[in-house]
């Protein structure tokens, strides 16, 4: 964009800066679950419908709809994440979760709102570039659902790249991080069930321990991270689930475990899977029993493609300035399933600083009861989401 473009986009988005502020608040005190997004999907409905969008319902929850610049050309998809998580929020204010036991603890309000801004900007200014915009409302990340619905569908065909952000507490608001390379984790449920014998507690040879040997899987997972790995590779196994035995008094038949896996490359991903099996496997064979090993894959790792990370970070630094631009960070162990959107179709996750050291709930970690953000991050993110893709349609990063 020349000068005179990024005042006239600039304008809008101040001047639409109350607006969005009211938007993402609405979406805060109407919190919904993965998978129960209906209220939300209805809004941003209603929110395309005054633009003049066109949108289409993807899976039950999720939002799709296009804008089309002056004439064809390249074609971008942006991504806002819309479910909210099953959290009591603590911190009160004018706007607080008004649904009981759930809360926007990840910033997704504010995705969602900040996406809205982005639409508005972009249809109002088709003018000042070629190509196609889609928009991308997905449901059920938390779950890591959502992403693979749009993926599976078919409306990243065809497209050239993928754009999302996120909000970080642990960032100035004002500042953006671009980072290129592994940003997230992917993400692996497993359940590994032990099957024992039963017995009773003074005639222990006459079974088989399933929490015994429960245990010393608990135990041994670790030597997978600490022992098989490089301290360097970021490697996770946690159990945080155990259930087994009918009686204090007997030797216990079944024990099952679950827990979750989490690693910045896929090459790692497959070989951690595999050593838990084979660790189980032969721990219960040790004792006389056997396991059977449950997957659930949540999410690939989010890897940002390195040339869009450059493309990114050539709009970020024209919009607000190098000392702005944030171009290293340590990769977090949380996962996030747009890592399926850059899997399909070139693209880069950006965090987008919410954290104000004056307002102590805008420094809670995610997925706190007293998450809150600094809502000037709303106008860098709607910025970021318009400026990524005016520089990319028109070939200028």
């Amino acid at each position: 964009m020349n000068k005179t473009e990024q005042e006239r986009i600039s304008a809008h988005i101040r001047e639409d800066h109350p607006y969005i502020v009211a938007l993402r608040r609405y979406f805060h005190q109407h919190p919904e679950i993965a998978k129960e997004e209906f209220h939300t999907a209805e809004r941003i409905e209603a929110e395309l419908d005054k633009i003049g969008l066109a949108h289409k319902r993807v899976g039950e929850t999720g939002v799709y709809a296009e804008i089309q610049g002056k004439q064809p050309g390249k074609t971008i998809v942006l991504r806002a994440d819309i479910d909210a998580l099953p959290i009591q929020e603590t911190h009160t204010c004018e706007y607080t979760s008004m649904i009981p036991g759930r809360m926007h603890a990840c910033g997704h309000d504010a995705h969602t709102a900040s996406l809205i801004g982005a639409a508005r900007v972009l249809d109002a200014h088709r003018d000042l570039f070629d190509g196609t915009v889609r928009l991308t409302f997905q449901a059920g990340e938390e779950i890591g659902y959502g992403a693979r619905v749009f993926v599976d569908s078919g409306y990243l065909d065809g497209a050239d790249r993928t754009f999302g952000i996120h909000v970080a507490s642990d960032v100035p608001v004002g500042s953006v991080v671009v980072m290129p390379g592994p940003n997230n984790a992917s993400v692996d449920w497993f359940r590994i069930t032990v099957h024992g014998a039963p017995a009773h507690v003074s005639t222990p040879q006459l079974g088989v321990d399933a929490v015994y040997i429960a245990s010393q899987i608990v135990t041994a997972l670790q030597a997978l991270v600490t022992r098989c790995t490089s301290p360097m590779d970021n490697v996770l196994i946690g159990v945080g689930k155990i259930t087994a035995g009918d009686a204090y008094n007997i030797v216990a038949q079944k024990a099952e475990l679950e827990g979750t896996i989490r690693v910045l490359t896929p090459e790692i991903r497959k070989q951690m899977k595999e050593r838990l099996e084979a660790l189980a496997s032969h721990s219960a064979a040790s004792f006389g029993g056997t396991v059977t090993v449950e997957w659930k894959d949540f999410t690939s790792p989010l890897i940002n493609d390195p040339t869009v990370a450059r493309e990114v970070q050539a709009a970020a630094i024209a919009a607000f300035g190098h000392e702005k631009v944030i171009t290293q960070r340590k990769p977090s162990l949380g996962g996030d399933d747009f890592a399926e959107y850059i899997l399909k179709v070139p693209g880069v996750y950006a965090y987008i600083g919410s954290g104000n050291a004056a307002k102590k709930e805008t420094v809670a970690a995610l997925h706190d009861s007293m998450f809150d953000i600094d809502e000037d991050c709303l106008t860098a993110a709607v910025t970021l989401y318009v400026s990524y893709t005016l520089d990319y349609l028109n070939g200028t990063v």
